[in-house]
């Protein structure tokens, strides 16, 4: 079993942390944990994996396997969830002096407040909710139950984040009462490039006009529909675009995914990489697609996806739906393409110049950094608002509930 580690930074005692998240694989987790190290807090994670092996440490921070669960078996990772914390009181020499405890998804929100309970810890509880799944969303007696335990645990935690503004509006604040009847405070942290030094990576050059256009879709790649309209695009006019796919596939929501990638002309698959690989990755496209419809008129019309803010980043100009959040979040910005429906791609391809190109990346240039990036200051903030003191090594006042924060 992991020991307690010795819990200081910069020379100065640091914030104590446990933080239970769905994958310990996800790059998005080690994202989080590197922000909260950067913010004062000393992070040791408790978690499911989705991979085959388990890490050890996520960014340097200490990493507890909880078992193996998999993409769209919800009955297998409820029985884990379970399991979980039901055997929590065997981490309470390693959570001892926790001063968070801090969940990413509602799955990982049931374990740690087991986990605070049983192990004695006189911590706050924090709800991490980058996604609202669909069946939070129903009607019928599953939903309901999901959504009855969701607000019963919200209420024994002292502050609700949320990715993207949406979710509180269409979803937290009308179907759980967030904000009247539920009255926790909530917290917006944006899935932003983390960049703890200043302009680590400068922006790429533009990418040569085409055509062919170079369309890059990064990330988790989930989109069944996403992949059927690229595919027939490339297929049908392989001298206007091609389609360049990096990440890690969601297996499950496609027939064969690798199939159809391999029947289509300028189709390409690149697949998993790092963050290190972004400049490179979204400086060889013309155009990252930030277009969804996994859950179509829920969660996809109301997420904000990393490859926005990686596609403001790198120079990448993303195209998005305008009457979804994505969309609404490029027209606040002032850059990128918003199309009325993505049938629209191939006319917009048609007629564009390379004049009007080089328009779409100067408007994006013009962006402040601070729309995409994360920085240290921000990493402080936010483990402020987790404690609502000041820690570490920055000294500013703690954020009031509904505050705006980026990460």
């Amino acid at each position: 079993m992991l020991k307690p580690a010795c819990w200081s930074w910069g020379g100065l005692r640091a914030v104590k942390l446990a933080y239970f998240v769905h994958d310990l694989a996800d790059p998005a987790v080690t994202r989080r944990v590197r922000m909260l190290q950067a913010g004062g807090a000393q992070p040791v994670v408790l978690g499911f994996r989705r991979t085959d092996t388990a890490p050890e440490t996520i960014a340097g921070a200490p990493a507890v396997d909880l078992g193996r669960t998999y993409d769209a078996r919800l009955g297998h990772r409820a029985k884990a969830t379970a399991r979980a914390a039901l055997t929590s009181g065997r981490w309470r020499e390693l959570l001892a002096g926790a001063e968070v405890v801090m969940a990413r998804t509602l799955e990982m929100l049931a374990v740690a407040e087991a986990a605070r309970r049983t192990c004695r810890l006189d911590a706050p509880l924090v709800y991490e909710c980058l996604d609202i799944h669909r069946l939070m969303l129903g009607e019928g007696a599953k939903s309901r139950a999901m959504r009855a335990v969701e607000r019963a645990l919200m209420r024994r935690a002292s502050l609700l984040i949320v990715s993207s503004p949406a979710f509180l509006e269409a979803y937290f604040e009308p179907r759980q009462g967030v904000g009247a009847t539920l009255p926790i405070p909530t917290l917006l942290m944006e899935n932003k490039v983390l960049e703890l030094e200043p302009r680590q990576t400068a922006r790429p050059a533009p990418r040569p006009p085409g055509p062919p256009w170079r369309i890059g879709w990064m990330g988790a790649i989930r989109c069944r529909k996403s992949l059927d309209i690229l595919t027939a695009l490339a297929a049908r006019r392989p001298d206007l675009v091609e389609v360049v796919i990096h990440g890690r596939p969601a297996y499950t929501e496609f027939d064969d995914f690798d199939a159809q990638v391999a029947a289509a002309p300028n189709v390409s698959f690149g697949g998993a990489y790092t963050a290190a690989d972004l400049p490179r990755l979204y400086g060889d496209v013309h155009f990252s697609w930030a277009i969804d419809y996994m859950e179509e008129g829920q969660n996809s019309s109301w997420l904000l996806p990393n490859r926005i803010y990686e596609s403001g980043r790198y120079g990448a100009t993303p195209i998005a739906l305008a009457g979804v959040q994505t969309g609404r979040y490029l027209a606040e910005h002032g850059f990128g393409v918003r199309l009325g429906d993505p049938g629209e791609l191939e006319g917009f391809l048609e007629g564009l110049t390379a004049e009007t190109y080089a328009g779409l990346r100067q408007r994006l240039d013009a962006v402040p950094s601070s729309a995409f990036v994360a920085d240290a200051g921000d990493c402080g903030r936010l483990v402020e608002a987790l404690v609502d003191r000041p820690v570490g090594l920055t000294r500013q006042q703690p954020l009031a509930a509904e505050t705006k924060l980026v990460a």
